[in-house]
């Protein structure tokens, strides 16, 4: 790395059989590199896709590179945050310095690609008050992941929608499914959900599922290469390089 270079971004993300996952998630890298030339942005994977974490790590250190900002892309402070990425990331050649910046979520940033995504899909922005929104989210056993979850639900209801509930696809109750049938029951004349995931896989294809099952009127496309996504990316980035900020994992 050269005097004065900026360290790189390695963005890791959980990894999915499914080839849409990869490929969502380099669609988004790829938008964090255009908004910011220059900045070296690394992906890696901790299951199911390639490259794996610790041979990109090994890449870097092969590269020179002395410090560098490991990215979770999670949307929440669930497990992979708290022990997964940390444990493989405590593994890096002890030459490379890894500070381990933040979750993405919760975030205003979010909700606007929620709500990018939800008129992606054909809502109006006159839809807002007769609109009930299920906020899908892929679910953990965490009960901290759980309730950052519902805090968000609770405070986007106040931004004009008639409703917002949230759901889970794994983990935790209800089900989108559920949630659908919960708003059309309370009379909500329309519905859309709107799925708090990155990229495809099958999770998201399960609240899909859900979606269709229960009747919901609107189906959103998960959050993927959002231009709030990819900013947000980056201001994760610039935290984790402030003085102040302590998740330095290997010197």
């Amino acid at each position: 790395m050269r005097p004065g270079q900026s360290p790189p971004l390695l963005v890791i993300a959980h990894g999915s059989r499914d080839p849409r996952h990869a490929a969502t998630v380099r669609a988004l890298t790829q938008a964090v590199r255009a908004a910011r030339p220059g900045l070296r942005v690394d992906t890696a994977f901790l299951d199911f896709c390639a490259p794996s974490v610790p041979r990109v790590l090994e890449r870097l250190a092969a590269d020179g590179v002395r410090d560098a900002v490991a990215l979770p892309l999670l949307l929440t402070r669930a497990f992979h945050a708290k022990a997964d990425i940390p444990a493989v990331l405590r593994q890096a050649p002890a030459r490379l310095r890894i500070r381990q910046a933040d979750v993405l979520g919760p975030s205003p940033l979010l909700t606007a690609a929620l709500e990018r995504r939800l008129y992606d899909a054909g809502l109006r922005p006159g839809d807002r008050s007769s609109t009930g929104i299920v906020l899908a989210s892929a679910g953990s056993t965490d009960p901290e992941a759980s309730a950052v979850i519902a805090e968000i639900a609770r405070e986007w209801r106040h931004t004009g929608w008639c409703a917002v509930r949230p759901a889970f696809a794994s983990a935790s109750l209800p089900r989108t499914e559920d949630a659908v049938r919960e708003l059309r029951a309370e009379g909500v004349r329309r519905i859309a959900v709107a799925p708090y995931v990155i990229a495809p896989g099958f999770l998201p294809d399960r609240i899909a599922r859900g979606a269709r099952e229960a009747g919901a009127d609107l189906l959103a496309p998960v959050l993927g290469a959002a231009p709030e996504v990819a900013e947000l990316l980056l201001r994760r980035y610039d935290e984790a390089l402030r003085p102040s900020f302590r998740a330095l994992l290997s010197a």
